[in-house]
C-alpha cells in the first residue's frame, strides 16, 4: 500500500475511534463500534518518514536524490526520528483505544517491543531493548547494536496511530542515505541477515498477529 493511502486510512480510523469515545463520553447512543480497534500490516514502496521531532539534518541526501531512487519523503505527526519503509518490511499501525485496554502509552509501546522480541526469537535471533532507545534490536548491550524493529507512535485521549517497522527481508541499503532514528553509531538489520536466509512474508505476519493479541491482550480478526 502507498504511504499517502495509507496514512489516510489511519486517519480515518483514528478519527472514528475518537468520535467513538466521545459519543461514550456524553452518553450518544452513536452508531459506532465497540472494538478496541483496528491493526494495519502492510508493505509500503520505499519511503522515508521523518517524525515531528526529527531532524532533517539526519537524512544525508536532498529530496531530488530521493526521487530519484524511487522513493518519497513524508514529513509526519508520529514520534521519534527519520527512518525507511520498503518491501519486505512489515509496518504494523495499530489504531486503539488503551482505555479500552487498560493500559498506558509506556506500558503499551514496551509490549509492541515484546511481541516483536518473541517474533525473532521464534526465528531463533536474540533480540532486546536498549535503555532510552525506543524499537527492538540485536546485540543491544554490544558494539555491534543493530536494530531489527523501529517504534514511533502518536497517541491522542489515548488512542493511537503509525507503530513499528519490523525488517524481514528488507534492502537494508535503503538505510545508507539516513542516520536511521538518528543514531548515527548503530546499525540496522532484518531477520534475513541475522539468519541468512529470507522468511516468508505472510508467516511472519501472522506471527506478529498472534503475539500481539498475546501481549495486547486482545482477540484480533481477519
Amino acid at each position: 500500500m502507498g504511504y499517502a493511502e495509507c496514512w489516510a486510512l489511519q486517519r480515518s480510523l483514528f478519527d472514528r475511534m475518537l468520535a467513538a469515545k466521545a459519543g461514550r463520553a456524553d452518553g450518544r447512543d452513536a452508531a459506532v463500534p465497540q472494538q478496541a480497534g483496528t491493526l494495519l500490516l502492510v508493505e509500503h514502496p520505499p519511503v522515508y518518514t521523518l517524525g515531528k521531532s526529527g531532524r532533517e539534518a539526519n537524512l544525508l541526501v536532498d529530496e531530488e536524490r530521493l526521487r530519484a531512487m524511487g522513493a518519497d519523503l513524508f514529513r509526519i505527526d508520529r514520534g521519534g526520528d527519520i527512518t525507511f519503509h520498503g518491501r519486505g518490511q512489515i509496518v504494523g499501525y495499530p489504531i486503539l483505544d488503551l482505555e479500552r485496554l487498560g493500559i498506558g502509552l509506556r506500558d503499551y509501546i514496551d509490549r509492541l517491543e515484546e511481541a516483536v522480541i518473541c517474533v525473532a526469537a521464534d526465528y531463533g535471533i536474540e533480540a532486546g531493548r536498549i535503555a532510552g532507545a525506543s524499537g527492538v534490536w540485536v546485540e543491544p548491550q554490544g558494539r555491534r547494536a543493530r536494530k531489527l524493529c523501529a517504534i514511533g507512535v502518536r497517541s491522542s485521549r489515548f488512542v493511537t496511530m503509525h507503530g513499528f517497522a519490523l525488517n524481514v527481508n528488507t534492502d537494508l541499503r535503503y538505510f545508507d542515505y539516513i542516520n536511521p532514528c538518528g543514531f548515527t553509531d548503530r546499525g540496522v538489520t532484518s531477520i534475513e541477515r541475522e539468519t541468512g536466509a529470507a522468511a516468508d512474508m505472510a508467516a511472519v505476519k501472522e506471527r506478529l498477529a498472534e503475539r500481539l493479541s498475546e501481549k495486547l491482550n486482545v482477540k484480533i480478526y481477519k
